[in-house]
C-alpha cells in the first residue's frame, strides 16, 4: 500500500440497522469469462445471480434464477446467517447456513453452533463435535437484505480453542493493555492467482504453454494483458457492500494474478476482514467457474510469486519522532526472523529466493524504498520522521491472525537483551 491512512470509525465490528435498505452487488456475471451480462433493470435489495446449468432448457434456468433472487424481506423477519470458519488445513474456509428469528447487530446476539470436525480434519470421528463461537458480522452480498456473514472461531465442547484456532491467541495479544494502548494499524496486501478449471494453469494462459514474459501485465488493460478483471471488480464491490475495509485492487506482475488491499484495520479486525474477504472471493470464483489459489509460487521459473505484504504501525510510530520506534521495531524483527518466517505461510521458501522483488528467506534485511528487502520503509516515512513499515515476508497463504499478532508481540511486548540489540544494530547499520 502506498500509505496508511486513518482507520474507519466503524472498526468495532457492528453491523448497521439499515440492512434492508442497502443494495447488494448485482452479479451481472462475467461477460468476459463465461456468461452473458444480465441486462434486466436495476438491482433491487436482493442480490442477483445467474445460474450455470448443463443440458437444461432456459425455463429451468429462469426458474432457478427467480428463486435465488427472491426477496423474502417483505414476508418474514427471519434472516439467514452464514457461519464461516477456518478448516483443518489452516487455509481452507468452510461455512454453513442457519435461520435466525430476526436481524442482529452484534456477534454477542448470535447463538453458538457446531459442526462435524472429523469431516474437516479437526476432530476424531469418535468425538467429532466442534463448537463455533461467532466473532464478527458482515452483510451478505450474495443474499442481500438483512442476511449476514458470520466469522467464527472453533473450540472443543469444553471451551478450549482447537489447534487451528489462531484467532484466540491473537485476541489475547491484542487485548494486552500495552498492545491496545499502541492502537496497532495493519494494511494487508492480499495477492492471489486465478486458475483455469481442471487444468491447474493460470487464467488467460495458453493451456500447456506460456504467455509472453512479465512486463506488460502489471496494472494493465486489454484482452491480451488483463485476465479476470470482472472477478476482481465483483469482489471489490462485494467487499464494500459487506462492510470489509477494502482500500484498493490492481492487476499483478504475473498474468492471471491480482491483488487487493484491506486496511487500515485496528488489531484483531485485520484478521477478521481478510478471512471474510477470502471467503467472498472463493464464492465469486465458484460462481465464475474459475479456481482460486493462494499458493505463494503457483508457477515455477521466471514468474513472480504471490505474497501478503503487511503494512504495520503503532501509535508511537505515527507520532513525531516515530522513525526511532520504527528502527527499534526493525531490530526486534531481525532478532526473531526465524520465528516469523516459520509462521508466515507454507511453501514460502519457493517464493523468498532473493529474486522477483523478494529477499532471501534465510537473510533478514531492511531498506528505504527497497522491494528486495525483508522490511521496506517508504520514502515519505523517512522524510517525515514517522509513519509505518512494510513486512514483505508473509506468503499469500499466511494466516492474518498469526502474522498481525506476531508483529505486535515482537515489536511491543518482546524485549531482547541489550547485548543482542547492540549486535543487531551494528549488523543492520541502525543507530537506535
Amino acid at each position: 500500500m502506498a500509505q496508511i491512512l486513518a482507520p474507519s470509525t466503524q472498526w468495532q465490528m457492528r453491523t448497521t440497522t439499515s440492512f434492508a435498505n442497502a443494495s447488494p452487488i448485482s452479479s451481472k456475471t462475467w461477460s468476459s469469462l463465461l456468461l452473458r451480462q444480465n441486462k434486466k433493470g436495476a438491482p433491487t435489495n436482493s442480490a442477483k445471480f445467474r445460474v450455470l446449468a448443463i443440458k437444461s432448457d432456459n425455463g429451468t434456468i429462469n426458474r432457478l434464477e427467480n428463486l435465488l433472487n427472491l426477496d423474502v424481506t417483505p414476508y418474514t423477519d427471519k434472516i439467514i446467517a452464514e457461519y464461516i470458519w477456518i478448516g483443518g488445513t489452516g487455509i481452507d474456509v468452510r461455512s454453513k447456513s442457519r435461520t435466525l428469528a430476526k436481524p442482529v447487530e452484534h456477534p454477542s446476539e448470535l447463538p453458538k453452533w457446531n459442526y462435524d470436525g472429523s469431516s474437516t480434519g479437526q476432530a476424531p470421528g469418535e468425538d467429532s463435535e466442534v463448537i463455533l463461537y461467532p466473532q464478527a458480522i458482515f452483510k451478505d452480498p450474495f443474499r442481500g437484505g438483512n442476511n449476514i456473514l458470520v466469522i467464527c472461531d472453533s473450540y472443543t465442547p469444553a471451551g478450549e480453542p482447537i489447534p487451528t484456532n489462531k484467532r484466540h491467541r491473537a485476541a489475547q495479544i491484542f487485548s494486552d493493555p500495552k498492545v491496545a494502548s499502541e492502537v496497532p494499524w495493519f494494511g494487508i496486501e492480499q495477492e492471489y492467482t486465478l486458475l483455469q478449471t481442471n487444468v491447474n494453469w493460470p487464467l488467460g494462459w495458453p493451456v500447456g504453454a506460456y504467455p509472453g514474459p512479465q512486463g506488460p501485465y502489471y496494472c494493465a488493460a486489454g484482452a491480451d494483458k488483463s485476465f479476470g478483471r470482472d472477478i476482481s471488480d465483483a469482489h471489490y464491490k462485494a467487499c464494500l457492500y459487506a462492510g470489509i475495509n477494502i482500500s484498493g485492487t490492481n492487476g499483478e506482475v504475473m498474468p492471471g494474478q491480482w491483488e487487493y488491499q484491506v486496511g487500515p484495520s485496528v488489531g484483531i479486525e485485520a484478521g477478521d476482514h481478510i478471512w471474510c474477504s477470502r471467503y467472498i472471493l472463493e464464492r465469486i470464483t465458484e460462481q465464475a467457474g474459475v479456481v482460486l489459489t493462494l499458493d505463494p509460487k503457483p508457477i515455477q521459473g521466471d514468474w513472480n510469486g504471490a505474497g501478503c505484504h503487511t503494512n504495520y504501525s503503532t501509535k508511537t510510530m505515527r507520532e513525531d519522532g516515530g522513525f526511532e520506534a520504527i528502527k527499534k521495531a526493525i531490530l526486534n524483527l531481525s532478532l526473531r526472523h526465524k520465528d516469523h518466517i516459520s509462521a508466515y505461510g507454507e511453501g514460502n521458501e519457493r517464493r523468498l529466493t532473493g529474486k522477483h522483488e523478494t529477499a532471501d528467506i534465510n537473510t533478514f534485511s531492511w531498506g528505504v524504498a527497497n522491494r528486495g528487502c525483508s522490511i521496506r520503509v517508504g520514502r515519505d516515512t523517512e522524510k517525515n520522521g514517522k509513519g509505518y513499515l512494510e513486512d514483505r515476508r508473509p506468503a499469500s497463504n499466511m494466516d492474518p491472525y498469526v502474522v498481525t499478532s506476531l508483529l505486535a508481540e515482537t515489536t511491543i511486548l518482546w524485549q531482547p537483551t541489550l547485548e543482542a540489540e547492540a549486535l543487531a544494530a551494528q549488523k543492520l547499520a541502525l543507530k537506535v
